[in-house]
This record gives structure tokens, sequence and C-alpha cells, in this order.
């Protein structure tokens, strides 16, 4: 590849703690047996299949592996993204591209591939369901005619809450989970009290002395630090571009209903000043007072001198 051409690869890019806690493969099939209510202990079994050092489309592959011939891909979110369908449809294609590359598509045997499944783990401050199933067929401009079925491509992505106080059996049958979101949590707690940066480095000091993802933090005090940082950083990015657009759409918005409002006005007031001289006229005609109606044509002094008179 051209080192110009970086239209669809993009390297190197950062880590989240998530990721790094759950590319430990003990880690990873402790929360795939959690999701499925399985009890597997070799991790031998599992493939990792994740799009490593790269972003394909602009969107970097959290973890993806194969067990039992289903391939599961994870994503880790801290702001909502109701996309996450399409962009997993990228992601298992290019996954499966890698996983048939020797297989013969065009042959007349059939080409065995693993069952996907999807899962996102939300953890963000907005409000969030215990669990959510995003569909792919949302985002269809057009829907399937009543009483045709299901679209021909459907892609389902369940989405967790794994914040505090949210599905707290899967905290209680994969324990980093749950050390995860106490993690979370406690960097929250401080950052209401001090620099963002300070309260990473104490909540990392906390976990570590209360036995909340020690092994991890003490190998990787360092990176889980600047990794937290950098997604913290990267949420507020996110979060400032779509106030920002708020804000222009909200603006867009006054101004055209401004706009609209003044013409509505402007439309609404010569039609009761036609009905407001239509009474006058009427008046005038049926007293008989026609020099009164000449005189207010042509003298608009004189017809508002009128309009006093009868109270219009």
């Amino acid at each position: 590849m051209d080192k110009g051409d970086n239209r669809n690869v993009q390297r190197n890019y950062k880590d989240t703690v998530f990721r790094r806690i759950f590319s430990e493969k003990e880690s990873l099939l402790s929360l795939y047996n959690a999701l499925g209510g399985t009890a597997y202990t070799d991790t031998e079994e599992l493939e990792v299949t994740t799009l490593e050092d790269a972003v394909y489309m602009n969107y970097k592959n959290d973890i993806s592996f194969v067990l039992d011939w289903e391939l599961m891909l994870y994503e880790h979110q801290s702001t909502a993204n109701p996309n996450m369908p399409l962009r997993d449809l990228f992601y298992v294609a290019k996954v499966l591209q890698g996983l048939t590359k020797d297989a013969n598509l065009y042959g007349s045997e059939l080409v065995i591939i693993p069952l996907p499944r999807f899962a996102v783990f939300y953890n963000g401050t907005d409000p969030c369901p215990e669990r959510e199933t995003l569909r792919l067929s949302s985002a269809y401009g057009k829907k399937m005619p009543m009483g045709e079925g299901q679209p021909d491509l459907e892609l389902r992505v369940m989405v967790y809450n794994i914040n505090l106080g949210h599905n707290p059996e899967l905290f209680g049958l994969c324990p980093k989970l749950g050390e995860y979101a106490q993690y979370v949590q406690k960097v929250r707690e401080y950052a209401k009290e001090m620099p963002f940066p300070e309260a990473v480095g104490k909540a990392v000091d906390y976990c570590i002395r209360n036995g909340i993802l020690s092994d991890f933090l003490s190998k990787n005090r360092a990176e889980a630090i600047e990794v937290s940082i950098f997604e913290y950083n990267e949420e507020l990015h996110i979060k400032s571009e779509k106030e920002l657009s708020y804000r222009q759409g909200h603006k867009a918005g006054v101004e055209q209903g401004i706009k609209q409002g003044v013409e509505q006005g402007i439309k609404q007031g010569v039609e009761q000043g036609k009905e407001r001289l239509n009474l006058l006229y009427g008046k005038l005609l049926s007293e008989n007072r026609l020099e009164d109606l000449r005189k207010s044509i042509e003298d608009e002094e004189y017809q508002n001198r009128l309009y006093e008179e009868y109270g219009l």
C-alpha cells in the first residue's frame, strides 16, 4: 500500500482501557461466558480476530474472536451511536474476508463460516436502557411493505449499559467487567473535585489500593492514565461537535422562524386590514354616506377618523 493512501486505513489509533483489559484472553472468555450463560475454561479455544492496528472506513474495531463456531464482535462506547449495526456490517465483512481468504468461494462446496454475534458495552453519562437492540433495518430509507416479512439483510446489535447500577448480573458473572465499572465511576467522582488528569491518577491509586483492577492498573499505570485522558478528551470532542451542530441548527431554525413569522405576520396583517376596511365600507354604504366613502378612499387620515368613529 502506498504511504500516501490513507483513505481506507489509518494506523496506530489509541487503545481504550476497556479494550486493553479484555484483550487478555482470560478476561475475554469470562465476558463471553457472562453474556452467553456458558462455562468455557480453555482460552486456547478462543481465536482472536480483532482488526489490529487499523481503522477501516474511519472506524476502529475493538475486539472480535471466534469460539465454538461463533464470531463475536464486541465494541465499547462512552457515547451512544445508532450507527453500530452499519459499522458492524463493515467489521464483520472484513473479518470474514480474512477467515475465508484460502477458501474457494466459487466452488461447488459450501464454505462454512462462524455464526456472527454483536455486542456493545456502553458506559456514557447519557441515559441508556439496561439493554437495547439496534437493527440495521432501522437505517433503511425504505421499509419493507406490510406482509412481506423481514428485510433480506438484517443485523442486530445488543447494547449493554455497564454503568454501576445496571446489569448487575453481568458484573457477578464477569468480575473484571464489574471492576471496570467501579474504576470508571471512581474517575467520575474525583473529576467533580479536581482537574481530570489528577482525577484519573487518584482513581488509579484508589483502585490499586482497594483491589479493583489492581493487577492491570499496577502493570499499566501510566498507559491506563494516558488512555483514560484520551478517552475523556475524545468524548468531550464528540459532545462539543454535537453541541456545535445543535447550536448552528438552533440558530438557523430561529432565523428561519423569525423570517416565517414576519412573513406570516405581514400576511395576517394584510388580511386583518382588508377585513377592517371592508367593515368600514359596509357601514358607510348601509348609512348611504357615499361622500365619506369617497373621501376615506382618497384620504388615509380621514379613513382613520372614521375607524375611530365606528370603533373599528
